[in-house]
């Protein structure tokens, strides 16, 4: 699979995440809060049982911000704040909703608190002031906020699963275009020579995935011969193009090296380096 397609696969991947998480969060927030209101209106009718009241109707549950309710009565009452206590854990319970929450008695009327507390799941973190003494007869509405949202979900993953994905999309994109950047100024370096690719500036021939180095020399003949192939080159021509600027010249130097470009070049049938006797050397190309 090319750079192309796996950068479209997580890419893809990505989306389908970002979408599933999305929608699973926004259903298990839907379901969460009706899940609780169905648990507060038991709150409220179990606390109107209490005071023997079977009648008047706990009014619609209320959500009044993200994670916060409120339970509103028909009539007026009047009850103990333990009773409210042990109702709300009871029916949290038997729900499985939260043990983070904290609960406020308001008047109707002035919209005062007359009574509240808080559950921790941390013992030491519960608040449960005043829970014997009964609040008088009035129209109260009970506010319930939940401290810790209890519906759980796998948003955490999608913050762990972004980071790493990116990550692997910049390492592979960048990585590869750098190395694009290379081939691509190694190919516009080299010569084409039967099955060879030949870069003179770097010394060395190149045949599929294997090098074959070159001594200076060797490379700056191999040049001359590239740039007429298959014409006979005096060895004069090729003794003053590469001997010329060193001021020494041994005078078998020259066979030497077209020896040893004989041997890298022999691989490739159709190159071969022919010596023209009294004359020079042609660069055969078929």
């Amino acid at each position: 699979m090319n750079k192309k397609n796996v950068f479209r696969v997580l890419l893809l991947a990505i989306t389908v995440f970002g979408f599933l998480n999305f929608s699973s969060s926004k259903n298990e927030t839907e379901d969460f809060s009706e899940k609780v209101k169905v648990a507060l209106r038991e709150v409220g009718n179990q606390l109107l049982l209490a005071q023997k009241d079977s009648t008047s109707l706990v009014l619609p549950i209320k959500e009044i911000t993200v994670n916060k309710y409120a339970i509103s009565f028909e009539k007026e009452l009047s009850f103990q704040p333990n009773i409210l206590v042990n109702i709300v854990k009871s029916v949290f319970n038997k729900s499985s909703l939260s043990t983070n929450y904290r609960v406020e008695v308001i008047r109707c009327l002035d919209k005062e608190v007359a009574y509240s507390y808080e559950i921790n799941e941390l013992e030491e973190q519960t608040i449960i002031p005043c829970a014997g003494r009964e609040l008088p007869i009035n129209c109260y509405q009970i506010e319930l906020r939940f401290l810790k949202k209890s519906s759980s979900n796998n948003s955490w993953l999608l913050y762990i699963f972004i980071p790493l994905v990116l990550g692997i999309l910049y390492r592979l994109f960048f990585n590869n275009q750098e190395n694009d950047k290379v081939e691509e100024v190694s190919t516009k370096n080299h010569t084409v020579l039967g099955s060879f690719q030949f870069y003179p500036e770097q010394n060395k021939l190149v045949k599929k995935a294997s090098e074959i180095p070159l001594s200076k020399k060797e490379c700056e003949l191999l040049e001359i011969f590239v740039a007429n192939p298959n014409q006979t080159i005096k060895r004069e021509e090729l003794t003053k193009k590469v001997w010329e600027d060193n001021g020494v010249f041994v005078g078998r130097s020259l066979d030497t090296y077209i020896s040893k470009l004989r041997k890298k070049l022999q691989e490739d049938k159709n190159i071969k380096l022919t010596n023209i006797h009294g004359v020079g050397y042609k660069l055969e190309i078929k």
